[in-house]
């Protein structure tokens, strides 16, 4: 094989290689193998004509545009790693010669990756986490778990404040005329909870059970029904119930009923203040991480990331979005008809950050290649038990879906991650401000 490489911008050259004779013959082999059976020959059956035959007929070059689908793509990989270079979209591929008896010339017009002007990713300084458990944490975490447990009880005469449940029949009109989805009956609505339209909840705090109300609210006007976007809307609400969330006390019976393994709220309180302890252990272990990452990209240099890797991380993004979607029983179609959105949207909601997204993959690559990290084969063994036992699913699956290739990128990725945070130095906010 002979390839050769010329760049021509900044991201973007011309590929020079060859398929040689041998290669050649073997495509047009292939080729004729492939077409035979649908070639109707006077004095043949179908499917029984000879190459010899066939060749005076219409002659071999007849066969080349199979040939070369047939042998391009391992050719055009072979080019890709002799010359080194490292694609990110589908090249423009032109015929230079296929000239009879000699190695056919292509030319393909690539795109590659930026190159990586690498800066300090050593001793980033960062801000050092606070990762201290303080009373009012633990006084708030034992305020939600109240929470959880109230139980809504009625208010007797007494008028609907925020936080309240409401039980109602509402029935809206727009321009004097019913519209379809905005009638309900015995509709629970927590007040304050912002799940109804703007101003709609807002308009039953002070009312009490029994009284009927007319709600005036306006549709936002990025409102997914069209024909209500924008509009005035008169709500005609009887409300049937005021209840009030009735938080249980804060005692022993309270700690044993939220929590098995313990016998006394004190007990409850150490056990939430060690969980707490470890979440913001994790917490700040994190964002020290995000911090020195970041710098470290910050100190890098890349001219300028081709947009086809900045799409490709955007459809990425979608792809793993709706998938989980998907595994909580919401397909693409479903997703969108309840947000009311389309998949433009969500491409420009992703689409947003893919660029540094991308600069920052770039950056720990070039990180690994710097540093001279490499994934063992013990790493890469471990990754796929750990991969296995995370999702349930056999070893052997696993190394189906994911090559060795992608499982050592990935480990090689995690190391360059950790190099950069095991040599952040961490301070005070209050010196790094000074």
């Amino acid at each position: 094989m002979s390839a050769k490489w010329e760049k021509k911008g900044t991201n973007d050259g011309e590929l020079t290689f060859e398929i040689s004779v041998d290669q050649v013959k073997e495509g047009l082999d292939k080729a004729f193998n492939k077409n035979k059976k649908n070639i109707t020959v006077p004095g043949f059956r179908k499917g029984k004509v000879s190459r010899k035959i066939f060749n005076e007929m219409y002659g071999e070059e007849a066969l080349y545009q199979d040939a070369l689908n047939i042998v391009l793509p391992e050719a055009y990989s072979a080019a890709i790693k002799e010359t080194g270079i490292e694609p990110v979209a589908q090249p423009e591929v032109n015929i230079d010669s296929l000239e009879k008896g000699k190695p056919w010339v292509l030319k393909a017009n690539v795109t590659v990756k930026p190159d990586v002007e690498l800066g300090d990713y050593k001793g980033m300084v960062v801000e050092k986490p606070n990762t201290r458990v303080y009373q009012k944490d633990i006084d708030a975490k034992l305020e939600e778990m109240q929470k959880n447990q109230a139980e809504l009880v009625l208010k007797e005469d007494k008028a609907a404040e925020n936080g309240d449940t409401v039980v109602i029949d509402f029935d809206g009109y727009v321009d004097g005329k019913q519209f379809d989805g905005g009638k309900a009956n015995n509709y629970s609505l927590e007040l304050g909870s912002k799940s109804f339209i703007p101003g709609f909840e807002d308009q039953l705090v002070g009312h009490k059970a029994g009284e009927d109300v007319d709600v005036n609210v306006t549709f936002p006007e990025e409102y997914q029904a069209k024909e209500l976007a924008g509009k005035e809307a008169t709500f005609k609400t009887t409300i049937h119930e005021v209840k009030t969330k009735e938080m249980p006390k804060l005692d022993d019976e309270f700690a044993k009923d939220v929590d098995e393994d313990v016998d006394s709220l004190d007990e409850l309180k150490d056990k939430i203040k060690d969980q707490l302890k470890d979440q913001k252990k994790t917490e700040g272990e994190n964002q020290v991480e995000d911090a020195a990452i970041k710098a470290a990209v910050k100190n890098a240099t890349v001219k300028e990331i081709p947009q086809a890797m900045i799409d490709e991380d955007t459809q990425r993004q979608m792809d793993q979005y709706l998938a989980g979607m998907q595994q909580q029983g919401i397909n693409a179609q479903m997703y969108f008809q309840l947000t009311g959105t389309k998949p433009e949207d969500l491409k420009k909601q992703f689409a947003n950050g893919a660029e540094e997204r991308v600069k920052t993959n770039l950056v720990l690559e070039a990180i690994v290649k710097d540093a001279k990290i490499e994934a063992t084969q013990d790493e890469i063994d471990q990754q796929v038990k750990d991969l296995a036992s995370q999702y349930g699913m056999k070893e052997e699956a696993v190394r189906g879906a994911l090559t060795d290739d992608m499982l050592k990128h990935d480990i090689s990725i995690q190391k360059a991650v950790k190099l950069i945070t095991d040599n952040a130095d961490q301070e005070p906010k209050s010196k790094l401000n000074k």
